[in-house]
This record gives structure tokens, C-alpha cells and sequence, in this order.
């Protein structure tokens, strides 16, 4: 039980920091007049859709536990109740946990954008350094919410079943709160683009164009609160698979032990971040996340010496933390700034927007390549590593490489969080006339910020991948404690098993396509009323002296739009592994989980690392080169970036969550598909 208390100690000493960053921040000198009101704009819209937004989700959340409370782990007639209220309350706190987690982070980031594009006018240094604290106050939060959450649950119940109901809840909460900011943030940047941009020519955060403020509410409720919850589901749910197998081996305090130093090294890491001599943002970033890897190795190393564990688990766990940073890499080769693919992107773009998409499709298919065969290797590797501990201890071996390359978390998230940080900047630097040395410092930022985004996308989905096989092994597990007598195999000669993998490999598709017609319905309005206002508001696009766009309107659209649009996506993958439950059976469920996981993990890095690499093709572009702003090639580059928007910030993040979901549903109802399915 020493590691579950040790957990608790450096969840809360990850709360201080978080709480000291938070004043820091918050004590950073203001801008003018007309930038603090800009700013209580888009805080004000920003906080208007998450209450808008939490408030249907809580009603979902409610409906969910009590699906819990009456038929999970078993029907509640037939089993204790008390077990199945455990199960119904584990689900709430979850929910609710991953909401406060989206919730922290949204307020952090709505006080540290201003703060950081005021600090821009000072230099390069002082507004990276407000920033990146202001995107650690998420990451300290977000992870020691997840690790506080699991350990007292823990401490609470002694049971794995409502660590993975806990698990389930946040994730549940994750799927639908990425899906609906996901929608909210690009139906607004799309629109913005495309009539500010490509028709008329004018600044991408120009305060003219009546959709600006709802593209700059859209960072922070799509990239920081959804994302936030996405990254606290992603961590506990590593939790959950690992404790599932590691309790029936006896070895659940290895999960606590590593998961804890994960944290430990991030809090050190993030304290001793800064700029250095090369003035490089981007390098700054990746060298707080080298610097923490290293930490956490040899925490973890010299730990496991002093209690004496066994060094195959330690090098399983290590295996899952050097292919993280791996696929972070490859992500930034595909999407940075400065790389190959990104300049030959923005030179086909000088051809036409349809060589802009072809090959922009094109390095993004190519960049999956490298991430999956990671991900696989690290599944092998460390199944390989553990198999000789004994048959179960190499499932182990894949759940606590989930951990390993979960450990860093909060470093990650802390890199995440400041993209749309300084892409707020970016836009108050602009909208608030800052000048122009504040706008190159800002652009400078915000394209590190968005190979950031890139990289920790690339690192989520990675993560979420390697947690949903260890997922995998524990719905293994959890329907052989139920019927022993069962051989699960997924032998794919079975039909059931077939069955399975086909409908598996069509969700993720099917789920992806929803939530960016969802996109296109919205933007499509918003497109409307940006025409309406530009037609009927006399000297709007002149820019005559105070002459003010209805920016509420935009806001109204992309949070009705967002609303109405978030739930149909995530039910339908909700109730498609239900069906193939009760249809096939366990057999057809470890099948669907297969399938589901391959094609979740492909499409998302495909969408993730293409959407990066167009957004950034664009920018590269604005430095100057084949023309500049305004340039044929910068309009084909803005197409580009426009159908990579809802890949990479709507559907591809949100599909790892997906992934989750349907592998933690498959366990909590496994008894259900055992006892009732058809075949």
C-alpha cells in the first residue's frame, strides 16, 4: 500500500505546483483596455459553451450510472446491490474529474493568453515562459487528478471493476466533450478562413471578420478543455488495464509505483523548463520532454533496484516511454515547420489547392507507417520481455508499457496546452493593434505551438493505443475470472471472431465521418451569417472607425451547432458494441475490439499528422516564400488547411477517446454478453 499513499502525497504536491503557476500567471502584467475586452470576450464564449456543454453531458452521465447501477457487473436483481452502486458511483467521479480536468484547464488558458501576448511586445523568452507555466498548470491538474482519483478509489474499494468503471466515466465524458469542441472550434476556423482568408484577402484574426472571437473560443474549449479531458481519460484508463491484470498477479503496487514517479518526473520537468541560449521555442519544448524521460528512467531505475522488482517489468515499461518520444518525433519530421514534407507541401500548393491536398494526404498516409510499427514493436517487445515471468505477467508486460508511455504525462500535456495558448496570443496581438515585433514573436509561438499540438496528438494516440491493447488483455482477463472454461483466442477463422473485426474496422469511419458533417452543417451556417453581417453592417468591411461586428451571433452558431451535434457520433459507437455483444458474443466483441483498434489508431495519426502538416504548410507559406500572404499558393495552402482543420482537431483526436470507450464498455459488459448474446 505504499505506493497507492506515496501516489496521493505527489498527487497533491503536483496540486501546489499547479496552484503556484496559477498565481504567477495570474500576476503577469495586463494589456490596454481594448485587449483586456477582447480577452473577456473570448473568455466569456469560452465559459458559455462548457456550462452549455457540461450541462447535457451531466444529464448523459446521470442516464449512464444508472444503466450501471441497474445492470452492471451483473443485473442488479441478481447480484449485491451495493456492488453495482460502487460501480454507478465510480462512474460519476470519473466523469466528473475529467470535467474539472477540462474545466481547470480552460480557466488557466483564457488568463494566460492575454498575459502571454502582452509579454510579447518584451521579447521572445517572457511570453514563451507565461505560456508554457499557463499550460502546466494543466498538466499538473490533469495528472494528479487522474493519479489522486485512482489511488483513493483504490484505497476505497480494493477493486478493479470500479477502477475501470472510474476509467469508463472519464472516458465516456472525453469522447463527447472532445466530439463538441472538437465541432465548436472548427466549424468557427474553417468559416473564418474561408470567407476572411480566400475571399476577401483580409489578416487571419482581422476584428472585422465576424467569426474571429468564436476561432479564438474555439482553442481553447476544442484544444484545451477537450483535449484536457482526452489526456486525463487516456492516463487513467492505462491505470485501469494495468490494475485489471496486474491484481490477479498480485503486482498492482507496480502500477502505483511507476505511474507516481511518471508524475514526480513531470513536476520536476516542468520547473526547470526554460528558453536557454538558443531562443528556439520548439527546442525548448522537446528538451523539458528529453529531460523528463531521463528523469523517469532512472527514478524508475534506481526504485526498482532498492525494492528489488523484477527488471523485465521495469524495461517492458521503459520499451513504451523511448517509443513515445519516438512517435513524437516522427510527428514532428511530418508536421514541423522546418521539415521536408511541410516545404514540399507549400511548393505543390503554388501548383493549385488539389496538389495542396494530394500531397499533403499523401506524407500524412506515409507518416502512419512509422507510429504503428512503434506501437507495435513496444507490444511485442515488452510481451517478449515478460513472457518467461510467467503466461499472464506478458500482458503485464504491455499494460505497463501503456504506463511507461503514459509516465511523462504531464509534461506532455503542459506542451499541448500551450499551442492554443499562444495561438490566442497570437490573435490579441493582432486584433489589439500590439504591434509589430509582438507579431512576429507571436507567430513564432504559435507555430511552435502548433508542431506541439502535433507532436502530443501523435503521443496521445500512440498512448492510447498501446492502453487499449493492455485494454484488450484485460477484457481477456475479466472473461476468464467470469467463465474459466471459455477459451478466448480471437482465432480469426472463427466466424463470430470475423464478424467482429469487420464491424470493428467500419466504426471509427463511420464515427470520424460524423463529427466532420457535423463541421460541415455548422460552418456551413456560420459561413451565412459572416456574408449576412459583411452585406448588411455599413463600413464592416471598409473597417470604419467603430463599426463593431455582431461576434455573438458566430458564437451562438458554433455553440448550438456543436451541441446538437456532439451526442449522435459517440452514442452510435456506444450502441454498435453493444449489439455485436449481444449478437456474437465475447467472441465477436474481442474481434471488434481488434478491428476497432487498428482502424482507430490509422485513421487518427493519418488525420492528426495531416492536419498538422497542412496548418503548418500554410504558415510556412505566410513567412514569405512562393509569394506570401495573399499569394495563389497561400490561397491553395488555406483549402489545405481548412480540410485538415476537422481532421486533426476534430476527428482524429477524438478517435483515440472512441477506441477507449468501446474496449472499456467490452469489459464492464462482459458478464452481459456472456449470459445474453445470440450466438
Amino acid at each position: 500500500m505504499f505506493w497507492v499513499y506515496a501516489g496521493i502525497v505527489v498527487s497533491i504536491a503536483s496540486f501546489f505546483v499547479a496552484g503556484y503557476l496559477y498565481q504567477w500567471v495570474k500576476q503577469q502584467p495586463g494589456g490596454s483596455k481594448e485587449a483586456e475586452e477582447i480577452a473577456q470576450l473570448i473568455r466569456n464564449g469560452a465559459s458559455a459553451f462548457l456550462r452549455r456543454e457540461y450541462r447535457v453531458l451531466a444529464v448523459f452521465a446521470g442516464v449512464v450510472a444508472i444503466v450501471i447501477l441497474l445492470f452492471l457487473p451483473t443485473p442488479i436483481w441478481k447480484s449485491d446491490f451495493l456492488t453495482n452502486l460502487k460501480m454507478a458511483l465510480a462512474c460519476l467521479v470519473g466523469a466528473t474529474l475529467s470535467a474539472s480536468a477540462g474545466k481547470i484547464g480552460l480557466d488557466i488558458a483564457t488568463i494566460a493568453n492575454l498575459k502571454s501576448a502582452v509579454a510579447s511586445k518584451k521579447g521572445i523568452a517572457p511570453a514563451f515562459g507565461v505560456a508554457f507555466k499557463g499550460g502546466a498548470v494543466m498538466g499538473m491538474a490533469v495528472v494528479g487528478c487522474s493519479l489522486f482519483g485512482a489511488s483513493v478509489l483504490y484505497l476505497l474499494t480494493k477493486d478493479a471493476n470500479a477502477v475501470l468503471s472510474f476509467s469508463f466515466g472519464a472516458s465516456t465524458l472525453a469522447l463527447f466533450a472532445k466530439a463538441g469542441g472538437g465541432i465548436y472550434t472548427k466549424t468557427a476556423d474553417v468559416s473564418a478562413d474561408l470567407v476572411g482568408k480566400v475571399e476577401l484577402g483580409i489578416p487571419e484574426d482581422d476584428p472585422r471578420n465576424p467569426a474571429v472571437i468564436a476561432d479564438n473560443v474555439g482553442d481553447n474549449v476544442g484544444d484545451v478543455a477537450g483535449m484536457g479531458a482526452d489526456l486525463f481519460d487516456s492516463n487513467i484508463a492505462s491505470i485501469a488495464a494495468a490494475m485489471v491484470v496486474g491484481l490477479a498477479l498480485g503486482q498492482e503496487h507496480l502500477v502505483f509505483c511507476y505511474a507516481t514517479l511518471g508524475l514526480l518526473a513531470s513536476i520536476l520537468g516542468v520547473l526547470f523548463i526554460g528558453m536557454g541560449k538558443h531562443r528556439d521555442p520548439g527546442r525548448a519544448l522537446n528538451t523539458g520532454t528529453y529531460i523528463t524521460t531521463a528523469l523517469y528512467a532512472v527514478l524508475t531505475l534506481v526504485v526498482s533496484l532498492i525494492f528489488k522488482y523484477d527488471l523485465r517489468i521495469w524495461g517492458a515499461t521503459i520499451v513504451g516511454l523511448v517509443v513515445a518520444v519516438i512517435i513524437g518525433i516522427t510527428s514532428d519530421y511530418f508536421t514541423g515547420d522546418n521539415k521536408k514534407p511541410v516545404e514540399k507541401v507549400a511548393k505543390a500548393s503554388s501548383i493549385g489547392p488539389a496538389f495542396t491536398i494530394l500531397s499533403g494526404f499523401s506524407y500524412g498516409l506515409v507518416s502512419c507507417f512509422p507510429a504503428l510499427l512503434g506501437i507495435g514493436f513496444s507490444a511485442l517487445v515488452s510481451y517478449k520481455l515478460c513472457e518467461p515471468l510467467g503466461a499472464s505477467y506478458a500482458m503485464f508486460g504491455i499494460s505497463m508499457a501503456a504506463i511507461g508511455m503514459l509516465s511523462i504525462v504531464g509534461m506532455i500535456i503542459s506542451n499541448d496546452a500551450f499551442g492554443p495558448i499562444v495561438d490566442n496570443a497570437r490573435g490579441l496581438v493582432e486584433m489589439a493593434n500590439m504591434g509589430e515585433d509582438a507579431l512576429v514573436v507571436s507567430d513564432e509561438l504559435d507555430a511552435a505551438g502548433n508542431t506541439a499540438k502535433a507532436i502530443t496528438k501523435g503521443f496521445a494516440i500512440g498512448a492510447a493505443g498501446l492502453t487499449v491493447i493492455a485494454l484488450l488483455g484485460a477484457y481477456r482477463e475479466t472473461v476468464m475470472s467470469i467463465a474459466p472454461e471459455m477459451d478466448i483466442s480471437f482465432n480469426i477463422m472463427d466466424p463470430l471472431v470475423f464478424f467482429g473485426i469487420m464491424v470493428g474496422v467500419a466504426v471509427p469511419a463511420v464515427f470520424a465521418a460524423m463529427l466532420m458533417l457535423g463541421v460541415d452543417r455548422n460552418a456551413e451556417r456560420m459561413v451565412a451569417e459572416i456574408h449576412r453581417q459583411f452585406e448588411t453592417i455599413p463600413g464592416l468591411k471598409e473597417g470604419k472607425p467603430g463599426v463593431r461586428p455582431e461576434y455573438e451571433k458566430c458564437i451562438d452558431i458554433a455553440t448550438i451547432g456543436a451541441i446538437k451535434e456532439l451526442i449522435p457520433a459517440g452514442l452510435m459507437a456506444i450502441i454498435v458494441t453493444l449489439v455485436v455483444g449481444f449478437v456474437g458474443g465475447v467472441h465477436a466483441i474481442g474481434g471488434y475490439l481488434t478491428g476497432n483498434i487498428v482502424s482507430g489508431l490509422f485513421l487518427a495519426l493519418l488525420m492528426a499528422n495531416a492536419g498538422g502538416l497542412w496548418d503548418n504548410s500554410k504558415k510556412y507559406i505566410e513567412t514569405g516564400v512562393h509569394g506570401g500572404k495573399g499569394s495563389d499558393a497561400h490561397k491553395a495552402a488555406v483549402i489545405g488547411d481548412t480540410v485538415g482543420d476537422p481532421f486533426k482537431d476534430t476527428a482524429g483526436p477524438s478517435l483515440n477517446t472512441q477506441v477507449t470507450v468501446v474496449s472499456l464498455i467490452s469489459s464492464l459488459a462482459a458478464n452481459l454478453f456472456i449470459a445474453l448474446s445470440l450466438f
